[in-house]
Protein backbone atom coordinates (compact mmCIF):
# COMPACT_ATOMS: atom_id res chain seq x y z
CA UNK A 1 0.00 0.00 0.00
CA UNK A 2 1.39 3.34 -0.68
CA UNK A 3 2.60 6.08 1.57
CA UNK A 4 -0.59 8.70 -0.31
CA UNK A 5 -3.27 5.77 0.30
CA UNK A 6 -1.81 5.15 4.19
CA UNK A 7 -2.37 9.12 4.50
CA UNK A 8 -6.13 9.29 2.60
CA UNK A 9 -6.91 6.30 5.05
CA UNK A 10 -5.82 8.61 7.76
CA UNK A 11 -7.78 11.55 7.00
CA UNK A 12 -10.47 11.09 4.40
CA UNK A 13 -14.53 10.77 5.29
CA UNK A 14 -14.72 7.89 3.22
CA UNK A 15 -12.36 5.94 5.31
CA UNK A 16 -13.55 7.39 8.69
CA UNK A 17 -16.99 5.94 8.96
CA UNK A 18 -16.71 3.06 6.20
CA UNK A 19 -19.39 4.40 3.58
CA UNK A 20 -22.03 4.27 6.42
CA UNK A 21 -23.86 7.72 4.57
CA UNK A 22 -27.08 9.08 5.25
CA UNK A 23 -27.32 11.33 2.54
CA UNK A 24 -24.83 13.54 0.41
CA UNK A 25 -21.93 12.21 0.97
CA UNK A 26 -19.26 15.59 2.24
CA UNK A 27 -15.26 15.43 0.83
CA UNK A 28 -12.25 15.82 2.50
CA UNK A 29 -12.19 19.50 1.43
CA UNK A 30 -15.44 20.73 2.58
CA UNK A 31 -15.24 18.69 5.95
CA UNK A 32 -11.89 20.28 6.82
CA UNK A 33 -12.79 23.88 5.29
CA UNK A 34 -15.31 23.71 7.88
CA UNK A 35 -13.59 22.45 10.91
CA UNK A 36 -11.50 25.11 10.13
CA UNK A 37 -13.67 27.81 10.08
CA UNK A 38 -15.11 26.90 13.13
CA UNK A 39 -11.71 25.42 15.30
CA UNK A 40 -9.35 27.80 14.43
CA UNK A 41 -11.43 30.61 16.78
CA UNK A 42 -11.58 28.51 19.91
CA UNK A 43 -8.18 26.70 19.59
CA UNK A 44 -6.13 29.35 19.06
CA UNK A 45 -8.24 30.96 22.32
CA UNK A 46 -7.36 28.05 24.43
CA UNK A 47 -3.78 27.97 23.17
CA UNK A 48 -2.83 31.95 23.47
CA UNK A 49 -4.87 31.85 27.32
CA UNK A 50 -2.56 28.53 28.04
CA UNK A 51 0.51 30.45 26.68
CA UNK A 52 -0.54 33.54 28.78
CA UNK A 53 -0.91 31.23 32.04
CA UNK A 54 2.46 30.13 31.49
CA UNK A 55 3.92 33.62 31.12
CA UNK A 56 1.85 34.23 34.25
CA UNK A 57 3.34 31.72 36.17
CA UNK A 58 6.88 32.32 34.97
CA UNK A 59 6.32 36.02 36.27
CA UNK A 60 4.81 34.99 39.93
CA UNK A 61 8.43 32.29 39.91
CA UNK A 62 10.46 35.34 40.14
CA UNK A 63 8.97 35.76 43.77
CA UNK A 64 10.17 32.31 44.78
CA UNK A 65 9.13 28.19 44.41
CA UNK A 66 6.97 29.23 47.78
CA UNK A 67 4.69 31.47 45.94
CA UNK A 68 4.22 28.77 42.88
CA UNK A 69 3.31 26.30 45.09
CA UNK A 70 1.16 28.71 47.03
CA UNK A 71 -0.61 29.24 43.85
CA UNK A 72 -0.44 25.97 42.84
CA UNK A 73 -2.08 24.97 46.21
CA UNK A 74 -5.63 27.33 44.88
CA UNK A 75 -6.02 25.52 41.88
CA UNK A 76 -8.23 22.15 42.65
CA UNK A 77 -10.39 23.91 45.52
CA UNK A 78 -10.70 26.65 42.64
CA UNK A 79 -11.55 23.89 40.22
CA UNK A 80 -13.81 22.28 42.51
CA UNK A 81 -16.10 25.31 42.42
CA UNK A 82 -15.90 26.07 38.79
CA UNK A 83 -17.20 22.49 38.01
CA UNK A 84 -20.28 23.61 38.60
CA UNK A 85 -20.21 26.08 35.66
CA UNK A 86 -18.31 23.50 33.74
CA UNK A 87 -21.12 21.49 34.02
CA UNK A 88 -23.67 24.46 32.74
CA UNK A 89 -21.14 25.28 29.99
CA UNK A 90 -21.56 21.75 28.71
CA UNK A 91 -24.88 21.78 28.63
CA UNK A 92 -25.42 24.88 27.26
CA UNK A 93 -22.79 24.15 24.46
CA UNK A 94 -25.05 21.04 23.75
CA UNK A 95 -28.42 22.44 23.55
CA UNK A 96 -27.90 26.11 21.48
CA UNK A 97 -26.18 23.87 19.24
CA UNK A 98 -29.32 21.21 18.80
CA UNK A 99 -31.88 24.52 18.49
CA UNK A 100 -29.25 25.94 15.89
CA UNK A 101 -29.28 22.59 13.93
CA UNK A 102 -33.00 22.83 14.41
CA UNK A 103 -33.53 26.93 13.36
CA UNK A 104 -34.80 27.73 16.60
CA UNK A 105 -33.66 30.54 17.04
CA UNK A 106 -35.96 31.93 20.29
CA UNK A 107 -35.40 28.75 22.00
CA UNK A 108 -31.09 29.16 21.89
CA UNK A 109 -32.15 32.53 23.14
CA UNK A 110 -33.93 31.47 26.09
CA UNK A 111 -31.28 28.60 26.75
CA UNK A 112 -28.52 31.05 27.07
CA UNK A 113 -30.54 33.34 28.95
CA UNK A 114 -32.12 31.35 31.99
CA UNK A 115 -28.65 30.12 32.11
CA UNK A 116 -26.90 33.14 32.43
CA UNK A 117 -29.42 33.66 35.93
CA UNK A 118 -28.86 30.11 36.72
CA UNK A 119 -24.98 31.16 36.71
CA UNK A 120 -25.25 34.22 38.34
CA UNK A 121 -27.16 32.98 41.70
CA UNK A 122 -24.52 30.09 41.83
CA UNK A 123 -21.49 32.89 41.55
CA UNK A 124 -22.22 34.84 44.57
CA UNK A 125 -23.46 31.76 46.34
CA UNK A 126 -19.64 29.76 45.67
CA UNK A 127 -17.55 32.92 46.10
CA UNK A 128 -19.54 33.48 49.72
CA UNK A 129 -18.55 29.82 50.70
CA UNK A 130 -15.33 29.94 49.29
CA UNK A 131 -14.09 33.48 50.85
CA UNK A 132 -14.99 32.17 54.72
CA UNK A 133 -13.80 28.31 54.16
CA UNK A 134 -10.86 29.61 52.70
CA UNK A 135 -7.91 28.87 54.94
CA UNK A 136 -9.55 25.04 55.47
CA UNK A 137 -9.23 24.25 52.51
CA UNK A 138 -5.97 25.06 51.55
CA UNK A 139 -4.52 23.19 54.93
CA UNK A 140 -6.62 20.49 53.71
CA UNK A 141 -4.58 20.67 50.39
CA UNK A 142 -1.43 20.44 52.16
CA UNK A 143 -0.74 24.10 52.28
CA UNK A 144 2.93 24.40 54.51
CA UNK A 145 3.55 27.13 57.14
CA UNK A 146 5.78 28.93 53.88
CA UNK A 147 2.77 28.89 51.67
CA UNK A 148 -0.38 29.30 53.77
CA UNK A 149 0.31 32.49 54.00
CA UNK A 150 0.26 33.52 50.08
CA UNK A 151 -1.84 31.44 49.09
CA UNK A 152 -5.66 32.64 51.61
CA UNK A 153 -5.32 36.29 50.18
CA UNK A 154 -4.78 34.54 46.57
CA UNK A 155 -7.50 32.11 47.05
CA UNK A 156 -10.55 35.14 47.93
CA UNK A 157 -9.56 37.34 45.55
CA UNK A 158 -9.45 34.86 42.55
CA UNK A 159 -12.83 33.22 44.11
CA UNK A 160 -14.57 37.15 43.70
CA UNK A 161 -13.78 36.86 40.00
CA UNK A 162 -15.97 33.91 40.05
CA UNK A 163 -18.88 36.24 40.55
CA UNK A 164 -18.35 37.79 37.06
CA UNK A 165 -17.06 34.97 34.98
CA UNK A 166 -20.45 32.50 35.41
CA UNK A 167 -22.35 34.86 33.52
CA UNK A 168 -19.42 35.45 31.02
CA UNK A 169 -18.57 31.61 30.51
CA UNK A 170 -22.31 30.84 30.02
CA UNK A 171 -22.80 33.73 27.26
CA UNK A 172 -19.10 32.06 25.33
CA UNK A 173 -21.13 28.74 25.84
CA UNK A 174 -24.08 29.74 24.08
CA UNK A 175 -22.05 31.12 21.21
CA UNK A 176 -19.48 28.21 21.27
CA UNK A 177 -23.12 26.14 20.35
CA UNK A 178 -23.83 28.54 17.45
CA UNK A 179 -20.52 28.06 15.91
CA UNK A 180 -19.74 31.58 16.74
CA UNK A 181 -15.90 30.95 18.69
CA UNK A 182 -14.70 34.41 18.22
CA UNK A 183 -16.27 36.25 20.73
CA UNK A 184 -14.83 33.79 23.11
CA UNK A 185 -11.49 34.08 21.78
CA UNK A 186 -11.47 37.80 21.82
CA UNK A 187 -13.43 38.69 25.30
CA UNK A 188 -10.76 36.09 26.78
CA UNK A 189 -7.75 36.38 25.10
CA UNK A 190 -8.42 40.83 26.01
CA UNK A 191 -8.98 39.89 29.51
CA UNK A 192 -5.95 37.73 30.20
CA UNK A 193 -3.77 40.46 28.14
CA UNK A 194 -5.17 42.52 30.09
CA UNK A 195 -3.76 40.69 33.39
CA UNK A 196 -0.08 39.85 32.32
CA UNK A 197 -0.09 43.74 32.26
CA UNK A 198 -1.32 44.06 35.84
CA UNK A 199 0.90 41.30 36.62
CA UNK A 200 3.63 43.37 35.51
CA UNK A 201 2.41 45.97 37.32
CA UNK A 202 1.31 44.95 40.54
CA UNK A 203 3.70 41.73 41.60
CA UNK A 204 6.70 43.61 41.87
CA UNK A 205 5.49 47.46 41.96
CA UNK A 206 6.24 49.25 38.63
CA UNK A 207 5.77 52.92 38.30
CA UNK A 208 3.58 54.39 41.05
CA UNK A 209 1.59 50.54 41.51
CA UNK A 210 1.90 49.42 45.00
CA UNK A 211 4.52 45.93 45.07
CA UNK A 212 1.92 43.30 45.68
CA UNK A 213 3.62 40.49 45.05
CA UNK A 214 1.34 37.02 45.00
CA UNK A 215 -1.86 38.98 45.96
CA UNK A 216 -1.23 41.32 43.37
CA UNK A 217 -1.23 38.40 40.51
CA UNK A 218 -4.82 37.67 42.27
CA UNK A 219 -5.78 41.30 41.58
CA UNK A 220 -4.58 41.55 38.29
CA UNK A 221 -6.56 38.52 37.41
CA UNK A 222 -9.69 39.50 38.90
CA UNK A 223 -9.37 43.03 36.73
CA UNK A 224 -9.57 41.07 33.39
CA UNK A 225 -12.39 38.50 34.90
CA UNK A 226 -14.52 42.08 34.88
CA UNK A 227 -13.04 42.92 31.64
CA UNK A 228 -14.17 39.35 30.33
CA UNK A 229 -18.12 39.84 31.55
CA UNK A 230 -18.52 43.09 30.36
CA UNK A 231 -17.37 42.17 26.77
CA UNK A 232 -19.42 39.22 26.78
CA UNK A 233 -22.48 40.62 28.43
CA UNK A 234 -21.76 43.63 25.50
CA UNK A 235 -21.50 40.69 22.62
CA UNK A 236 -25.50 39.87 23.24
CA UNK A 237 -26.95 43.08 24.70
CA UNK A 238 -25.47 46.63 22.89
CA UNK A 239 -24.60 45.00 19.88
CA UNK A 240 -26.78 41.26 19.39
CA UNK A 241 -26.18 38.70 16.79
CA UNK A 242 -27.92 35.00 16.57
CA UNK A 243 -27.94 35.26 20.51
CA UNK A 244 -29.82 38.14 21.96
CA UNK A 245 -29.97 38.72 25.86
CA UNK A 246 -33.50 39.85 26.60
CA UNK A 247 -34.67 40.38 30.60
CA UNK A 248 -38.22 38.68 29.51
CA UNK A 249 -36.23 35.52 29.14
CA UNK A 250 -33.58 35.50 31.97
CA UNK A 251 -36.85 35.85 34.91
CA UNK A 252 -39.58 34.09 33.28
CA UNK A 253 -37.70 30.10 34.00
CA UNK A 254 -39.69 27.09 32.09
CA UNK A 255 -39.14 23.63 32.57
CA UNK A 256 -39.27 23.18 28.74
CA UNK A 257 -35.83 24.57 28.34
CA UNK A 258 -34.54 23.85 31.71
CA UNK A 259 -35.20 20.11 31.13
CA UNK A 260 -32.40 19.33 28.43
CA UNK A 261 -29.77 21.67 29.90
CA UNK A 262 -30.67 20.16 33.13
CA UNK A 263 -30.31 16.47 31.13
CA UNK A 264 -26.89 17.03 29.69
CA UNK A 265 -25.81 19.34 32.57
CA UNK A 266 -26.37 16.72 35.03
CA UNK A 267 -24.17 13.91 33.54
CA UNK A 268 -21.26 16.59 33.02
CA UNK A 269 -21.85 17.60 36.98
CA UNK A 270 -21.47 14.21 37.75
CA UNK A 271 -18.03 13.80 35.96
CA UNK A 272 -16.69 17.02 36.61
CA UNK A 273 -17.47 16.11 40.60
CA UNK A 274 -15.53 12.96 39.94
CA UNK A 275 -12.75 14.72 37.90
CA UNK A 276 -12.42 17.53 40.78
CA UNK A 277 -12.27 14.74 43.28
CA UNK A 278 -9.95 13.04 41.57
CA UNK A 279 -7.77 16.03 40.77
CA UNK A 280 -7.84 16.95 44.19
CA UNK A 281 -6.71 14.13 46.08
CA UNK A 282 -3.88 13.90 43.80
CA UNK A 283 -2.48 17.51 43.86
CA UNK A 284 -2.93 16.74 47.76
CA UNK A 285 -1.06 13.50 47.16
CA UNK A 286 2.10 15.05 45.62
CA UNK A 287 1.67 18.57 47.91
CA UNK A 288 2.84 16.78 50.92
CA UNK A 289 5.88 15.52 48.80
CA UNK A 290 7.00 19.11 49.82
CA UNK A 291 6.97 22.64 48.97
CA UNK A 292 9.95 22.17 46.03
CA UNK A 293 8.26 18.87 44.75
CA UNK A 294 4.78 20.95 44.41
CA UNK A 295 6.16 24.01 42.76
CA UNK A 296 8.48 21.50 40.35
CA UNK A 297 4.57 19.85 39.77
CA UNK A 298 2.86 23.38 38.89
CA UNK A 299 5.43 24.11 36.92
CA UNK A 300 4.73 21.02 34.21
CA UNK A 301 1.54 21.69 34.65
CA UNK A 302 1.24 24.48 33.29
CA UNK A 303 3.77 23.46 30.38
CA UNK A 304 1.29 20.40 29.68
CA UNK A 305 -1.50 22.42 29.92
CA UNK A 306 -0.62 23.48 26.09
CA UNK A 307 -1.00 20.15 24.63
CA UNK A 308 -4.56 19.99 26.56
CA UNK A 309 -5.54 23.57 25.87
CA UNK A 310 -5.34 22.47 21.77
CA UNK A 311 -7.30 19.30 22.66
CA UNK A 312 -9.56 21.53 24.37
CA UNK A 313 -10.13 24.04 21.50
CA UNK A 314 -10.53 21.41 18.86
CA UNK A 315 -13.07 19.21 20.91
CA UNK A 316 -15.53 22.72 21.59
CA UNK A 317 -15.07 22.52 18.32
CA UNK A 318 -16.15 19.24 17.71
CA UNK A 319 -18.87 19.72 20.28
CA UNK A 320 -20.75 22.32 17.95
CA UNK A 321 -19.95 20.27 14.97
CA UNK A 322 -21.76 17.00 16.46
CA UNK A 323 -24.91 19.03 18.18
CA UNK A 324 -25.21 20.79 14.98
CA UNK A 325 -25.16 18.11 12.56
CA UNK A 326 -27.30 15.86 14.96
CA UNK A 327 -29.88 18.65 14.78
CA UNK A 328 -30.43 18.53 11.18
CA UNK A 329 -30.25 14.31 11.40
CA UNK A 330 -27.31 13.63 9.89
CA UNK A 331 -24.78 11.84 12.47
CA UNK A 332 -23.24 10.04 9.66
CA UNK A 333 -21.49 13.59 9.64
CA UNK A 334 -21.01 14.04 12.88
CA UNK A 335 -18.96 10.68 13.24
CA UNK A 336 -16.95 12.40 9.91
CA UNK A 337 -16.35 15.54 12.31
CA UNK A 338 -15.53 13.91 15.77
CA UNK A 339 -13.04 11.80 14.02
CA UNK A 340 -11.52 14.51 11.76
CA UNK A 341 -11.30 16.30 14.31
CA UNK A 342 -9.09 13.90 16.37
CA UNK A 343 -6.81 13.41 12.94
CA UNK A 344 -5.88 17.25 13.30
CA UNK A 345 -5.27 16.86 17.17
CA UNK A 346 -3.08 13.91 17.10
CA UNK A 347 -0.69 15.73 14.37
CA UNK A 348 -0.78 18.45 16.17
CA UNK A 349 0.08 16.56 19.39
CA UNK A 350 3.48 14.79 17.80
CA UNK A 351 4.59 18.38 16.98
CA UNK A 352 4.25 19.06 20.69
CA UNK A 353 6.03 16.05 21.67
CA UNK A 354 9.16 16.77 19.98
CA UNK A 355 9.25 20.25 21.09
CA UNK A 356 8.77 19.34 24.81
CA UNK A 357 11.45 16.32 24.27
CA UNK A 358 14.18 18.37 22.60
CA UNK A 359 13.15 22.20 24.85
CA UNK A 360 12.90 20.27 28.04
CA UNK A 361 15.88 22.27 29.70
CA UNK A 362 15.34 25.18 28.03
CA UNK A 363 11.47 25.71 29.09
CA UNK A 364 11.91 24.46 32.59
CA UNK A 365 14.52 27.14 33.18
CA UNK A 366 12.48 30.17 32.36
CA UNK A 367 10.90 28.79 35.29
CA UNK A 368 13.62 28.34 37.91
CA UNK A 369 17.51 28.92 38.47
CA UNK A 370 17.16 25.46 41.03
CA UNK A 371 19.30 22.43 39.57
CA UNK A 372 17.06 20.21 41.48
CA UNK A 373 13.93 21.68 39.91
CA UNK A 374 15.02 21.66 36.47
CA UNK A 375 16.48 18.43 36.59
CA UNK A 376 13.41 16.96 38.01
CA UNK A 377 11.02 18.72 35.50
CA UNK A 378 13.36 17.64 32.31
CA UNK A 379 13.04 14.10 33.32
CA UNK A 380 9.09 14.52 33.93
CA UNK A 381 8.65 16.56 30.53
CA UNK A 382 9.55 13.24 29.12
CA UNK A 383 6.54 11.75 30.37
CA UNK A 384 4.84 15.01 28.81
CA UNK A 385 5.76 14.58 25.63
CA UNK A 386 4.59 10.88 25.36
CA UNK A 387 1.21 11.98 27.17
CA UNK A 388 -0.09 14.74 24.79
CA UNK A 389 -0.94 13.48 21.69
CA UNK A 390 -2.93 10.41 23.91
CA UNK A 391 -4.56 13.93 25.66
CA UNK A 392 -5.46 15.46 23.03
CA UNK A 393 -6.86 12.80 21.46
CA UNK A 394 -8.57 12.11 24.61
CA UNK A 395 -10.33 15.50 25.19
CA UNK A 396 -11.60 15.80 21.60
CA UNK A 397 -13.28 12.64 21.77
CA UNK A 398 -14.90 13.68 25.04
CA UNK A 399 -15.80 16.77 23.76
CA UNK A 400 -17.63 15.32 20.70
CA UNK A 401 -19.47 12.90 23.28
CA UNK A 402 -20.56 15.93 24.84
CA UNK A 403 -22.07 17.41 21.70
CA UNK A 404 -24.59 15.01 21.33
CA UNK A 405 -25.28 15.07 25.27
CA UNK A 406 -23.57 11.49 26.24
CA UNK A 407 -22.25 13.11 29.62
CA UNK A 408 -23.37 10.12 31.53
CA UNK A 409 -20.71 7.93 29.72
CA UNK A 410 -17.95 10.86 30.29
CA UNK A 411 -19.20 10.51 33.94
CA UNK A 412 -18.78 6.92 34.42
CA UNK A 413 -15.04 6.76 32.92
CA UNK A 414 -13.92 9.60 35.07
CA UNK A 415 -15.33 8.05 38.03
CA UNK A 416 -13.18 4.90 37.18
CA UNK A 417 -9.94 6.76 35.49
CA UNK A 418 -9.74 9.61 37.68
CA UNK A 419 -11.12 9.54 40.94
CA UNK A 420 -9.92 5.85 41.33
CA UNK A 421 -7.15 4.75 39.38
CA UNK A 422 -5.11 7.96 39.02
CA UNK A 423 -4.97 8.87 42.72
CA UNK A 424 -4.70 4.65 43.60
CA UNK A 425 -1.71 4.16 41.25
CA UNK A 426 -0.12 7.52 42.94
CA UNK A 427 -0.41 6.70 46.18
CA UNK A 428 1.36 2.93 45.33
CA UNK A 429 3.87 4.74 42.89
CA UNK A 430 4.89 8.01 44.68
CA UNK A 431 4.93 6.50 48.96
CA UNK A 432 4.79 2.32 48.41
CA UNK A 433 7.54 2.56 45.36
CA UNK A 434 8.96 5.32 46.31
CA UNK A 435 9.05 7.17 43.11
CA UNK A 436 8.05 10.36 44.67
CA UNK A 437 7.08 12.88 42.11
CA UNK A 438 8.02 10.78 39.04
CA UNK A 439 5.00 8.09 39.94
CA UNK A 440 2.71 10.99 40.01
CA UNK A 441 3.51 11.91 36.78
CA UNK A 442 3.27 8.38 35.70
CA UNK A 443 -0.14 7.82 37.07
CA UNK A 444 -1.08 10.91 35.09
CA UNK A 445 -0.06 9.07 31.92
CA UNK A 446 -2.04 5.65 32.52
CA UNK A 447 -5.41 7.82 33.40
CA UNK A 448 -4.65 9.46 30.41
CA UNK A 449 -4.41 6.12 27.95
CA UNK A 450 -7.25 4.58 29.91
CA UNK A 451 -9.83 7.43 29.42
CA UNK A 452 -8.62 8.05 25.51
CA UNK A 453 -9.38 4.13 24.86
CA UNK A 454 -12.62 4.38 26.58
CA UNK A 455 -14.24 7.21 25.54
CA UNK A 456 -12.46 6.34 21.54
CA UNK A 457 -14.21 3.36 21.73
CA UNK A 458 -17.56 4.89 22.91
CA UNK A 459 -17.72 7.66 19.79
CA UNK A 460 -16.49 4.75 17.50
CA UNK A 461 -19.83 2.46 18.72
CA UNK A 462 -22.11 5.25 17.63
CA UNK A 463 -24.27 4.96 20.77
CA UNK A 464 -24.53 8.41 21.36
CA UNK A 465 -25.94 8.98 18.24
CA UNK A 466 -29.47 8.01 19.55
CA UNK A 467 -29.64 10.86 22.57
CA UNK A 468 -32.79 13.23 22.28
CA UNK A 469 -32.37 16.98 24.02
Amino acid sequence: MSVKTLTKRFYDPHYLIKGQWKGNRISAKEAYTRLYRIAWASTLETLLISMISFIDTVMVSTLGHEAVAAVGLTTQPRNIFFAVFSALNVGVTAVVSRRRGEENREAANKTMSQAVFLSSILGVILFVVSYYLSEDFLLFMGAQDDTIHLAVPYFRIIMLGTVFTSVGLMINAAHRGCGNTKISMVTNLTANLVNIVFNYLLINGVWFFPKLGVTGAAIATLIGNILSFIMSVYSVTVRPGYLHLQLSHIFKLSKDILSPITKVSSGAAVEQLFVRIGFFVYAKLVATLGTESMATHQICMSIINLSFSLGDGLGIAASSLVGRTLGQKRSDISLVYGKATQRVGFVLGMVLSLIFIFGRYGIMSLFSDSESIISLGAQIMIIVSFIAPAQISQVIFTGSLKGAGDTRFIAVSSLVSIAIIRPLITYILCYIVGMGLIGAWLSLAIDQLIRLTAVGLRFSSGKWKSIKL
